[in-house]
């Protein structure tokens, strides 16, 4: 059902902008009134205020799978979200009456006829169900149609501001270049090997001063000690008789599951004439399109034409063309229900036969399991009365099916695929209870039940030094090797850099000026200089890598480091997942900007920056008519219908 300001336009704009109400004239007034506010000449009436906050709530329902509590609501800010978009529409509808924007009765009969909710059992508009549904609503029929036309009125106004509003083409220009942007760069993973010398093995001292600064890397979680009673279907599955004749209803009652005849994976694409049906088909045979490409020329896609699983029968006068396959292909001109048609058929499914007697055990555990999932459904509400009665957990052990558990429950221990833990309900349950709870029945996903008690709790502690000196002793070792691959990393990134600079050409000296050699003056010769790049090693090179790229193996903050180094020649040090490298930049490649990617590229930065910009002038342009209409708050209204939502 539609309420006041929701247009599509309206909505898609301001679910996504809640927009603030202080500062753009707002006033107060109270009394009796029944209205909450108004902008300009538009009031906002307490049924508005209501029908929005239900929507809010059932849209949060609706995305989410729960219903909000009150509580929650006020938390998440469902009242202001439904007040910002009342005060909003009411802003354009005033703008619309005072420039006179408005729609004629034919746009509205149009929507409310078309509306589903209004049909009746024919599939048609009925006027009986429209005044109904009005009247469950709360609508009258003139303020329904009011709305509708504003709505319109509304819509046509935005449509107005915001139709001039496109993204510039040099922001997108300069977005596109960035992204498309490639750079070739070289790396290398320092290791342990790479250190001039192995890592010292460190004394107790040196290690009982790390396990004291890094505790919290030794310190066991809280642990709940729980003892627990439950009951699944599983456990009764073995005692539970099953009727013999019931077994065979149920393998018949699913017969098409355990036997079914040969089927085949199909598309069909049909044609308006047979003559195009075998046009078609002779192109496909001399290889001029594939049976994509012929959808494709039909507006369609491989999905729409996809007829999934097929028996021969399902394919009618074309069934026998398609099962004469031995193996996927092309059939056809055939004719179809809905005329000539090829079809493409693309995997063979064997037929199913699985006679009763091997089916029996699968069906008899389905049967005892349901059976089972009954009887502690009826049982159940013994179980309750027996704990509201005083009996303990272990009475309920001694006295009835469920069977005594206790656990030393953590939360972040990894659960015991068959255990209590496994399920999502005791795991919420032992992390809620406390020593002062009484035992109280829950159920489980798979139909059992169970009830809890917390015997003690044991909070978290620092594990002494004698239990864990080897954990401590392999996280410091690991942590100083890190520290000394990272010095090392920067000694070979100031080199590297060093290496990198333009040659300077010295002056001549004694050594290199020729009249100096010709008296044969003798000099020491200096030892050669290292070439570029001996600093780093041969290391791996990356060639064209793209931004948001990867390479295999490699920290992908690795990649991002790349794509940060300013100049071609510069090295960076990345510490990523306790691993370091060193990355050179060798070489930017700006964007190729006109292939059909690129282009494609464009057009979505096109349509994301215009999107932005649309909401910041829808945002502007809302805010400009609400101080300019003058925004009047009834508070005490307001008040009092969030004190009904209670």
């Amino acid at each position: 059902m539609r309420g006041k300001g929701r247009s599509t336009i309206v909505w898609v704009l301001m679910g996504m902008l809640i927009l603030g109400l202080g500062g753009f004239g707002v006033t107060n007034f109270s009394g009796g009134s029944t209205d909450i506010g108004a902008v300009g000449q538009v009031e906002v009436t307490s049924d508005d205020y209501r029908r929005m906050l239900n929507a809010e709530m059932q849209e949060f329902a609706a995305r989410t799978g729960r219903q909000l509590s009150p509580a929650e609501a006020r938390a998440i800010g469902i009242e202001q979200s439904a007040l910002a978009r009342l005060f909003t529409a009411a802003a354009l509808e005033n703008e619309a009456r005072q420039i006179g924007v408005s729609v004629g009765d034919q746009p509205v009969l149009k929507q409310i006829a078309a509306d589903p909710g209004f049909r009746g059992l024919s599939g048609n508009f009925d006027r009986e169900v429209y005044a109904d549904e009005l009247r469950r609503l709360g609508y009258t029929e003139a303020e329904y149609e009011h709305d509708l036309r504003m709505d319109e009125a509304r819509s046509i106004l935005l449509r107005a501001a915001l139709a001039g509003v496109v993204a510039p083409q040099p922001v997108t220009s300069l977005t596109q270049g960035w992204l498309l942007e490639t750079r070739d760069i070289h790396w290398r993973e320092l290791t342990a090997e790479d250190l001039p010398e192995p890592i010292a093995q460190p004394d107790d001292a040196t290690l009982e001063a790390w396990h004291q600064a890094n505790a919290d890397r030794f310190t066991s979680p809280e642990i709940r000690k729980i003892t627990f009673a439950w009951l699944t279907p599983e456990m009764l599955e073995a005692e539970v008789e099953v009727n013999e004749e019931a077994l065979r209803d149920l393998y018949d009652s699913r017969i098409a599951d355990y036997r079914q005849p040969e089927r085949r994976m199909v598309e069909r694409l049909v044609f308006p004439t047979m003559a195009a049906a075998e046009d078609a088909r002779a192109r496909l045979d001399r290889g001029e399109a594939t049976f994509e490409e012929l959808a494709a020329e039909r507006g369609l896609t491989l999905e729409d034409i996809d007829l999934g699983e097929v028996a021969e029968a399902d394919l009618g006068a074309a069934g026998a063309a398609v099962f004469a396959l031995d193996a996927p292909g092309i059939a056809g001109p055939a004719s179809s229900d809905l005329g000539p048609a090829l079809f493409s058929m693309n995997a063979i499914l064997e037929p199913v036969d699985i006679p009763y007697e091997q089916a029996r055990a699968d069906l008899r555990l389905e049967a005892a399991v349901d059976r089972a999932r009954r009887e502690i459904e009826d049982s159940a509400s013994d179980f309750s009365d027996r704990l509201a009665g005083g009996a303990t957990l272990e009475d309920l052990a001694d006295e009835t099916p469920m069977e005594l558990g206790r656990i030393d429950w953590t939360a972040n221990a990894e659960a015991d695929p068959g255990g209590i833990d496994a399920y999502p309900e005791f795991r919420e349950k032992a992390a809620q209870i406390t020593e002062r709870d009484f035992p109280e029945l829950f159920e489980l996903e798979d139909g059992g039940v169970f009830a809890l008690r917390l015997d003690a709790i044991e909070p978290p502690a620092l594990i002494p030094f004698a239990e864990v000196r080897d954990r401590v002793a392999e996280d410091w070792t690991r942590n100083e090797t890190i520290r000394q691959l990272r010095v090392l990393a920067e000694e070979q990134r100031v080199r590297a850099d060093a290496v990198a600079q333009p040659v300077i050409e010295p002056a001549q000296t004694a050594a290199t000026d020729p009249v100096a050699q010709a008296a044969g003056v003798m000099v020491d010769t200096p030892a050669s200089a290292e070439e570029p790049g001996q600093a780093l090693g041969p290391g791996q090179a990356e060639i064209g890598l793209e931004r948001g790229g990867f390479i295999a193996d490699v920290p992908q903050e690795v990649v991002t480091q790349a794509f940060e180094i300013a100049e071609p020649g510069q090295t960076e040090i990345v510490d990523a997942a306790g691993r370091v490298f060193l990355v050179t930049l060798d070489a930017v490649h700006p964007a190729e900007t006109d292939s059909e990617e690129a282009r494609q590229v464009r057009d979505g930065i096109e349509a994301r920056l215009a999107d932005s910009m649309r909401q910041d002038v829808f945002e502007y342009f809302t805010r400009a008519l609400q101080t300019q209409g003058g925004v009047t708050l009834n508070q005490t209204a307001i008040d009092a219908e969030n004190a009904r939502l209670q």
